[in-house]
């Protein structure tokens, strides 16, 4: 052992405890951060940090780990562990590699997908085959879909993880725990500075990597009396260096809306102009992300706007900081309140979808005493949002295209709730000459080169990536494609039919449609897909074809499945377990593939 490796080594204590997190939109870094804070107030030296900010090659001399990752798609890992999964991955690792750790793992899922918190059970399985001693039995396996969100598991499984933890580390003579009502420092600090300072523009500051597209069109594809409204934008990448393939996703940076940032300085009147400098408040955290990070230097003005998520649901953190900030007696026995009562807090927040501007104005007293320091820590910052593409680089050259449903539902608030991105997407307009944030990042999908049959199944919006798909395979001459579309209407929500009719025209495509409102009986495209028994069986068993499916989560993929499990069957002539394995054998040799979401 070098001496840089034996200084390194005696660097990790017994009160050292690391946090680390994989987080896609924010809640397993607000949970993170949470953990980390109660850490600090049990006096552990407690470091917080993404996994793949962590140099994972220091995990050996760690002690005290827990880590908390979210599931993705369709069991996939979040974008910030994707280095830190592919290392602790590798079955080269020696079995005794993590023998003086003990470890705690947090997931986050949705029960509704297949894949559920995979993440998370591999994770904590992986760290026990290289030697950790896990401090509780199981991972914690946090599921959206529970009545009370993440909480009702996750909250629980701390109180033993603590009692685990304390129970072998105890604290030090004359120490005891931080009580809650005590509030820590903040994770940054904010100094206010004079005006004539030079300030890097936001996009030269934070969007390093993004390229600055311009709006090309906005165009809604839905009859303009049809409840949904969804649009298909087009942006201008020619002089860019963007490239992408089917199956690709842009990605774009979301600002908020202008009501919510009229909201914000009606609350606090700070000027829009003002310039303010941002540092890091603790040593114990590692970098706040590399190219999208916290702003260093930047007005107010951009501060509200384009880092605040104004608009995102409180978690339990939330309540207890502002709890710690407050001195109002009623309003802070209130929200105390909701610190310990799950369900009440649930039945306020999430059933609602209450805000957390909306609830800085039910607390207007403990709201008057929050500095800019407390909004740092209050606030996340607006997370990216990923959609499908669909267009093709090969056919639509110079563009890049996006179909998206704008997001819009009442509860009993009394304004409509609204999706960040997608209405702030809806409510550019072309000659304006708009420009957006956005960058390329790899999808789920793997699509075969060769010229095999395609099979997809992509009701509503989930046709965008297959849109992407065929128009690249016609240009490149392969007309073995076989699209299974639905939607409600044919006249109201029947997306890309410009596109579809003359490639079927020219033999390029087979088109297999389910209206389930135009007709008495509802008919869906699990319909069509048994009506196709026969072909589908002679493309799967004979063609080699691949299966593609896109679109929502609820229901679409089991019922997916279940009508191909019948195609087997009918005209296979499998009994039902043979049946399932021709399904598995398809989906672990990659010629069955899912992307839904929730």
């Amino acid at each position: 052992m070098t001496k840089t490796d034996e200084k390194l080594k005696n660097s990790f204590g017994d009160r050292r405890m690391l946090v680390l997190y994989g987080s896609q939109t924010g809640t397993a870094q607000d949970l993170a951060e949470r953990i980390w804070r109660q850490a600090k107030r049990r006096h552990f030296q407690a470091i917080l940090s993404a996994l793949d900010d962590y140099s994972v090659g220091d995990l050996i001399y760690e002690k005290l780990v827990v880590v908390v990752a979210s599931t993705t798609g369709q069991g996939e890992v979040p974008d910030n562990m994707k280095k830190f999964w592919k290392f602790i991955m590798r079955k080269n690792l020696p079995n005794n590699s993590l023998e003086k750790l003990s470890f705690g793992v947090i997931g986050l899922g949705d029960s509704s997908y297949v894949k559920y918190n995979v993440v998370a059970k591999k994770l904590f399985k992986r760290f026990a085959q290289l030697g950790g001693t896990p401090l509780l039995e199981q991972p914690c396996l946090g599921d959206d879909q529970h009545d009370l969100g993440y909480s009702a598991a996750v909250d629980p499984w701390l109180e033993q993880f603590w009692s685990q933890v304390m129970r072998r580390h105890p604290l030090p003579a004359g120490l005891s725990v931080i009580g809650d009502h005590i509030p820590l420092p903040t994770k940054l600090r904010a100094r206010f500075i004079e005006n004539g300072a030079q300030v890097p523009s936001w996009e030269d500051a934070i969007h390093r990597d993004a390229f600055m597209a311009r709006l090309i069109s906005n165009e809604r594809v839905t009859a303009a009396d049809h409840w949904q409204d969804v649009r298909l934008l087009k942006f201008d990448i020619a002089s860019s260096n963007l490239k992408y393939a089917p199956g690709d996703v842009m990605v774009v940076q979301p600002e908020n809306l202008d009501e919510h940032v009229e909201d914000f300085y009606q609350l606090f009147p700070f000027s829009p102009e003002q310039i303010v400098s941002i540092e890091s408040n603790d040593a114990s955290l590692a970098p706040m992300g590399t190219s999208r990070c916290t702003p260093s230097l930047c007005r107010i003005a951009d501060l509200v706007r384009k880092y605040f998520d104004l608009e995102r649901v409180p978690e339990r953190s939330f309540f207890e900081l502002l709890a710690q900030y407050g001195d109002h007696e009623l309003e802070k026995e209130k929200l105390l309140e909701f610190c310990a009562d799950t369900q009440e807090r649930y039945s306020y927040c999430n059933r609602m979808r209450r805000t957390m501007l909306e609830v800085l104005q039910d607390f207007p007293n403990t709201t008057a005493r929050l500095s800019l320091n407390h909004l740092l820590e209050l606030f996340p910052s607006i997370k990216p949002r990923a959609f499908s593409i669909a267009s093709s680089y090969k056919a639509h050259p110079g563009e890049l295209h996006i179909l998206i449903a704008v997001v819009q539902y009442r509860t009993k608030m009394f304004r409509p709730r609204k999706g960040l991105c997608s209405n702030y997407l809806a409510g550019m307009d072309p000659s304006n000459e708009v420009r957006v944030p956005l960058w390329i990042k790899e999808g789920s999908f793997k699509f075969p080169a060769d010229e095999r049959p395609v099979i997809m199944v992509g009701p509503g919006t989930g046709v965008a990536p297959f849109r992407n798909l065929i128009l690249e395979r016609v240009v490149e001459a392969k007309a073995e494609n076989y699209l299974f579309f639905g939607c409600r209407n044919e006249k109201n929500d029947f997306y890309c039919a410009s596109d579809w009719t003359p490639l079927e025209e020219r033999g390029m495509l087979r088109l297999f449609t389910a209206f389930s409102r135009d007709q008495e009986e509802k008919v869906y495209v699990t319909d069509r897909l048994r009506e196709q028994a026969a072909l589908l069986w002679k493309l799967l068993s004979e063609e080699n074809a691949d299966f593609y499916i896109a679109g929502n989560a609820k229901r679409m993929p089991e019922d997916v499945q279940a009508a191909l499990k019948h195609v087997c069957m009918s005209v296979g002539h499998h009994k039902p377990a043979e049946a399932d394995e021709f399904l598995k054998k398809l989906e672990q040799t990659g010629r069955y593939q899912a992307e839904t979401w929730s």
